[in-house]
């Protein structure tokens, strides 16, 4: 019959590691320890290297950009980007600057103004961003569009565009949320189920940019990704039928 072998500890050297097993065992514990203490290590320089650097603000439609000249103020501005995407100014004219970061539109600024001036120093800096907003089309009170503040939602969006119309057909409100610049997905919120108290866990909430049409006819198809054009108007995202 094997005797079993006591586990011995280390404890002359003030270590409290346990090795099992005798020598054996110890030799196996040293490996695993070395693998663990190079898998850290991998996965440490695999972390340094994934960390990207911070982004960059892109202007949107409604920010305010203040441009100066340093040799020639008399051409300073304050330009505000159009629903479009451009900004007119004085000496460059138009120019698209939307999906831009601030370093981008000043060398376009640069490049536009070398066209008149010689070897031009420009500084170009954002006065006010755009604000978060959502916007309430069709049958309601008052459409428009209206400055997100914290949560708020599909019900107290409706709310404060003046509530529903009586000629609202607001068991089909369309909510069109945008994924990019030019599409945004579109689904079917049944607003009249929200009202109820059952229908409450669908009162769902409202991000920055969502548009929200109340129609006045019943919608008999929608489609699931639509076009957006000047950042709040699409192209047919569904058609209506009379009721």
């Amino acid at each position: 019959m094997h005797k079993r072998r006591r586990a011995r500890f280390a404890g002359n050297e003030g270590n409290n590691t346990m090795t099992w097993l005798g020598n054996a065992g110890a030799v196996q514990m040293r490996k695993v320890t070395r693998l663990a203490c190079a898998l850290i290590v991998v996965l440490g320089v695999h972390g340094v290297i994934a960390q990207a650097p911070p982004a960059r603000y892109i202007l949107e439609p409604n920010d305010v950009l203040s441009i100066r000249y340093v040799s020639t103020p008399e051409y300073d501005h304050t330009a505000t980007v159009q629903p479009d995407g451009y900004l007119s100014a004085p000496l460059i004219g138009e120019l698209r600057v939307a999906g831009l970061t601030l370093p981008q539109v000043r060398e376009a600024i640069v490049a536009a103004a070398a066209r008149r001036l010689r070897d031009p120093e420009v500084y170009v800096d954002v006065k006010e961003f755009d604000k978060a907003h959502f916007t309430v089309f069709g049958e309601v009170g008052t459409p428009g569009r209206f400055d997100l503040r914290g949560r708020t939602s599909v019900l107290d969006a409706i709310a404060t565009a003046g509530g529903l119309k009586t000629s609202s057909k607001h068991s089909q409100v369309v909510l069109l949320r945008p994924v990019d610049r030019q599409w945004a997905a579109a689904s079917l919120l049944d607003v009249k189920q929200m009202m109820k108290p059952e229908g409450a866990a669908f009162n769902v909430d409202i991000a920055p940019g969502d548009i929200l049409v109340v129609p006045q006819n019943q919608i008999s198809k929608i489609e699931r990704i639509v076009r957006m054009i000047n950042f709040g108007f699409f192209i047919n995202p569904f058609d209506v039928t009379n009721p």
